[in-house]
């Protein structure tokens, strides 16, 4: 699906970026249609399936990004051309995207011509029942117009800081079904070579300006390298609008924040939604077994909603 809340997060922390996705494929394919990676000068996130194949869409992307120019379509067979023994060919589409355009796309399903042609009778069949029955199409390639549903996640999280950590805290909630992360540090080298898959990156030099793009129903965990920062983070989340806010850190730091978050004119009502410390104590203060207690506390807070709702449906 197009996770256009991670491309719009990502478009305001790199400016201009490409995305590159599997259209189609013939015979097999390392990924399957609607896997995407998003490029920009200095880094990427995602993966259409790693290797040679990954490495050259990596390189036409940035390519464009550098020339400018329309949307790409490459057809590359796997075996020829990049000497796998996939046997197989992928279509791999490229789009540009600055913040007017990432703005401007649909919230439902996304549509567009891989060439100048008429939207075909059998899109706009597509496109009318998604509207008028909440039907959505799976991705794909139909009559020259590659259409993809837009990412609908259950729970959007937001992990700021790539230490140790925020490591142990991606490994473990990444693979949670339903869950969009986006993590977020102040430079590429802050993260890990291997990303889980799923997990959009944000390197930004000010992580803290960020905050505006975030939904204003996601969820947050502040754990950076810098108190000043996790401080301004809470200034910003605190103002913006936030689900669930959790701050790693000591009683002492909880005590502090609060006064400083109340002379910054936040009340006290409102503070008292920081989670300061966050986690299990009592399993330690070993990064993994800090994960293992927010990973737990995050479920149980999950569950608590789902309850919720149900009791909203039933009343």
């Amino acid at each position: 699906m197009f996770d256009r809340a991670g491309l719009v997060a990502a478009v305001a922390a790199q400016g201009r970026v490409a995305r590159v996705v599997i259209a189609a494929f013939d015979g097999s394919s390392p990924r399957e249609v609607g896997a995407a990676m998003l490029v920009w000068p200095g880094g990427q996130s995602g993966t259409i399936g790693g290797g040679a194949l990954e490495f050259q869409a990596a390189e036409r992307a940035r390519a464009l990004l550098a020339q400018g120019g329309p949307l790409r379509v490459d057809r590359v067979p796997l075996g020829p051309a990049l000497g796998q023994c996939c046997g197989g060919a992928v279509t791999l589409v490229t789009e540009l995207f600055c913040a007017e355009a990432a703005a401007a796309l649909p919230h439902e399903v996304i549509a567009r011509p891989l060439r100048a042609a008429p939207m075909p009778f059998a899109v706009k069949r597509l496109l009318a029942r998604a509207r008028a029955e909440g039907v959505l199409p799976e991705p794909q390639l139909l009559q020259g117009w590659f259409i993809e549903p837009v990412a609908r996640p259950q729970r959007h999280l937001w992990i700021w800081g790539a230490g140790h950590v925020g490591r142990a805290l991606v490994g473990v909630l990444a693979p949670l079904p339903g869950v969009a992360l986006t993590w977020v540090d102040t430079a590429p080298d802050r993260f890990p070579e291997v990303v889980p898959e799923g997990v959009t990156v944000l390197p930004a030099a000010d992580p803290a300006a960020l905050v505006a793009y975030a939904p204003d129903g996601a969820e947050h965990l502040v754990l950076t390298y810098s108190h000043a920062l996790d401080l301004e983070l809470c200034h910003r989340l605190l103002a913006h609008g936030f689900r669930h806010l959790g701050l790693i850190g000591s009683a002492t730091k909880a005590a502090r924040f609060r006064a400083r978050l109340q002379d910054l004119g936040h009340s006290a009502a409102a503070i008292s939604r920081i989670a300061c410390p966050m986690g299990d104590k009592s399993l330690g203060k070993h990064p993994q077994a800090i994960a293992l207690g927010v990973a737990v506390a995050f479920l149980r807070q999950g569950e608590n909603r789902q309850g919720i709702n149900r009791g909203e449906m039933a009343g």
